[in-house]
């Protein structure tokens, strides 16, 4: 007898409260933020900005800067060493080690027990409840979840606070109940060296009943692989039968959609994006007929939005905050079809805070959205606002046209080669190369100019910008710089495009050795 049936009821009120997304955004924006100043008022942050005083939003616009890492990092450092009542009430614990400033090796984001409580825990609820209400046949609880993590990092530990990967973190306060279902052990999810936890989590794992599987596709991928070659199958379904859900995010889906399509063959398997970041949870695919996902609006996080095209940001890691960039727009003010830097305030003490990243509205009635990129991974060298979002559709567009599979990639300008000409160049690891690479370029090339009129106009008779270039990455290239870096595995990413060549200059002198 399955049990899924039973434990589903203890989804069903959440799922009714979901309904409200569809006409009451503002209110429940407006109520999250009330309740934010409120508790903050006393805080060391709420005094020296006025919240005790704040009658809504215009107030806090009127009192509170806009934050990036380095304003709140004085403030951070501080609450690490035990100060409480900083950026948030009490004492905060937790920090979550996420990748590093202009001036930092890491970033240190506040977890208070409330953000893991209504925010990140609230968020794994969620996806679930939308899962099942999509999927009412489903058997997800008839069987273990394998769930990715990184690890902590005691070599940043201090005497007050505990810092790790979110997902370490998320891991150690977990309800035991929790780990019940759940593979591989505390343990093995807990270590730091990925190649040793890979084998470790494949071998715990293949014995197992998995239902569903959740983490960053790159890394899942990289597991799954172990786990087809201990297992000798051929498909994954043939280890775990059962198996019907991959619950993924950290980085876009597209590129690898097909890789995991040819290991999961079954028709019963689904996928569902998640937007769970270290400074909050913030989407979830509600449609799986639609890659835009649902703004989660009831959670201890308030949003803010900067209208912005790539070519404003600057090397600051500021989205064009400065000087007479826009100002930032609440929620219900924002457009379908326009760029938007992101920021947030939180019950972790993070105050109208630029979070990095840009998305883009589909819907407003609910409000959903896609993820653009970075507000410092674009390529803007010659005007052509090429952001990730345009990367990830010209490369789908290519492999699909040549059957090719990428891996993993990175590109950049060349300002001026040798006989004064400019281009992208881009180096890509292959899972399967194209028989014509010539041809793949060109694909890629004609897909971007279709999705970006910037880089079309600059692209236009090979005036500004030459045709782009593909470096053919070797075998375990993008790994191998990874772990020079300390970085393999766990939630860690690879630039995908930037206007500086730092990046692709250490990849070019890797691919060589």
């Amino acid at each position: 007898m399955s049990i899924t049936p039973i434990v589903s009821k203890v989804f069903e009120r959440r799922q009714r409260e979901l309904e409200r997304y569809q006409h009451g955004a503002e209110d429940l924006q407006r109520q999250v933020l009330a309740r934010l100043i409120k508790q903050a008022a006393d805080t060391e942050y709420g005094r020296n900005h006025a919240f005790a005083g704040m009658k809504g939003y215009d107030d806090f616009v009127r009192h509170t800067p806009v934050n990036t890492y380095e304003e709140l990092k004085g403030a951070i450092d501080r609450m690490r060493h035990g100060e409480a009542d900083i950026l948030w009430p009490g004492h905060v614990k937790w920090y979550a080690k996420s990748s590093g400033t202009t001036n930092d090796k890491s970033k240190f984001i506040p977890v208070s027990q409330q953000g893991l409580d209504k925010i990140h825990y609230k968020g794994g609820f969620d996806t679930v409840a939308l899962y099942l209400r999509n999927n009412p046949q489903s058997r997800i609880f008839d069987g273990r979840a394998l769930i990715l993590g990184g690890s902590h990092s005691p070599n940043y530990n201090l005497k007050h606070s505990l810092v790790g990967d979110l997902s370490a973190i998320l891991i150690e306060n977990i309800n035991p109940l929790v780990n019940m279902l759940r593979v591989p052990k505390k343990k093995t999810a807990l270590l730091s060296d990925f190649e040793v936890k890979r084998d470790r989590i494949a071998r715990e794992a293949i014995g197992k009943n998995v239902t569903n599987i959740s983490g960053v596709p790159s890394w899942m991928l990289s597991v799954l692989t172990r786990v087809m070659e201990l297992s000798g199958k051929t498909h994954l379904e043939e280890v775990w039968p059962n198996l019907e859900v991959f619950f993924h995010g950290g980085v876009a889906f597209t590129p690898y959609r097909s890789q995991y399509e040819q290991l999961i063959t079954s028709p019963r398997m689904h996928y569902m994006e998640t937007y769970n970041a270290s400074e909050g949870f913030f989407g979830l695919q509600d449609d799986p007929a639609d890659k835009s996902m649902l703004l989660m609006i009831d959670y201890d996080v308030f949003y803010e939005f900067i209208p912005v095209a790539p070519g404003n940001s600057g090397d600051s890691g500021q989205s064009g905050l400065s000087g007479e960039s826009p100002a930032p727009i609440p929620l219900w003010a924002v457009e379908p079809g326009k760029n938007y830097a992101m920021l947030i305030s939180t019950s972790c003490g993070l105050w109208r805070y630029e979070i990095g990243d840009t998305v883009q509205f589909t819907s407003t009635n609910p409000y959903k959205f896609i993820i653009t990129g970075r507000t410092k991974h674009f390529i803007n060298a010659f005007g052509e606002e090429l952001i990730v979002d345009n990367a990830e559709q010209g490369l789908a567009y290519a492999c699909q046209q040549t059957g090719a599979e990428v891996r993993e990639y990175t590109a950049a300008p060349v300002f001026m080669d040798q006989k004064a000409k400019c281009r992208h160049q881009w180096i890509i690891e292959f899972n399967r190369e194209p028989a014509d690479l010539q041809q793949f370029a060109s694909l890629l090339d004609k897909r971007l100019q279709e999705v970006n009129s910037d880089y079309e106009a600059k692209r236009y008779k090979d005036i500004t910008l030459q045709p782009l270039e593909i470096i053919v990455g070797r075998k375990e290239l993008f790994n191998d710089w990874l772990r020079l870096r300390g970085k393999l595995g766990g939630q860690h990413k690879v630039p995908r495009l930037s206007n500086s060549r730092d990046t692709i200059e250490q990849l070019l002198r890797l691919n060589e050795k």
